[in-house]
């Protein structure tokens, strides 16, 4: 259970938020409308719902702010229609006007203790990009003053969704972070189906994808077979 100075004033919303992340997330579409073929963010929100996912994390880096409000709360009523968990990435003013259940930030973002002072409900993800920061988020959690819910191991592999990144993590990192800090994760960066069985087999639960969904020929049918794919191994792992 997360802790903070804050503290968690709705426990059960929480809880509910985090036994969801924990039961029903296998694949984790994160979206980028540059990446899409051609597809609108609400074209592939609709196609990754209908193929079954249970979260979407909505990273939107061009639109303007009115623009990216009124995405964000298209993506609030699908989502909650279809009762998908829904992530915005970065921003906390949108965030809480979106009335989201989840944030994902990183390093350089707001730090999730002050993301905690004004959203004590929601679940936050932190990346972790070396094993030092991992370390650092374990004593945190070791100590009782965390505000993450989960963190993200990446890049594993070459990706082109960020730019200037040269060293990537492969499989091992897995291993090599989690021995860090008990918290659950997602790994993400350049992740293709034939990764998944190696990924599965060194304890990923949890895949966060861009391109591999965004610019699959039938976004639909590509997130159902990732989701059962990931699902399935876990639970053969287990």
């Amino acid at each position: 259970m997360v802790q903070s100075i804050q503290g968690v004033v709705n426990r059960e919303l929480y809880e509910k938020r985090l036994a969801q992340f924990m039961g029903e997330v296998g694949v984790y579409p994160v979206s980028c409308e540059k990446l899409a073929a051609g597809r609108s963010d609400r074209e592939w929100l609709d196609q990754v719902i209908a193929g079954g996912a249970k979260i979407v994390q909505l990273r939107d880096k061009e639109s303007s702010d009115r623009e990216l409000l009124a995405k964000a709360r298209y993506f609030r009523e699908k989502t909650r229609e279809a009762g998908v968990l829904f992530f915005f990435n970065d921003r906390l003013d949108i965030a809480l006007l979106a009335d989201v259940d989840g944030m994902h930030v990183g390093q350089k973002d707001l730090p999730p203790a002050e993301i905690r002072k004004l959203a004590p409900d929601i679940l936050i993800g932190f990346s972790c990009n070396t094993e030092e920061q991992t370390q650092e988020l374990g004593e945190e959690v070791s100590r009782g003053e965390t505000a993450v819910s989960y963190y993200n191991i990446g890049p594993l592999f070459e990706t082109g969704t960020k730019e200037g990144l040269h060293h990537f993590l492969g499989a091992n990192g897995i291993a090599n972070f989690s021995r860090h800090c008990n918290l659950p994760f997602t790994v993400m960066g350049g992740i293709k189906l034939t990764h998944l069985d190696e990924l599965l087999k060194v304890g990923a639960q949890r895949v966060a994808v861009v391109t591999a969904i965004s610019m699959a020929d039938d976004i639909a049918a590509e997130t159902a077979l990732w989701q059962q794919r990931v699902l399935s191994g876990r639970t053969e792992i287990n």
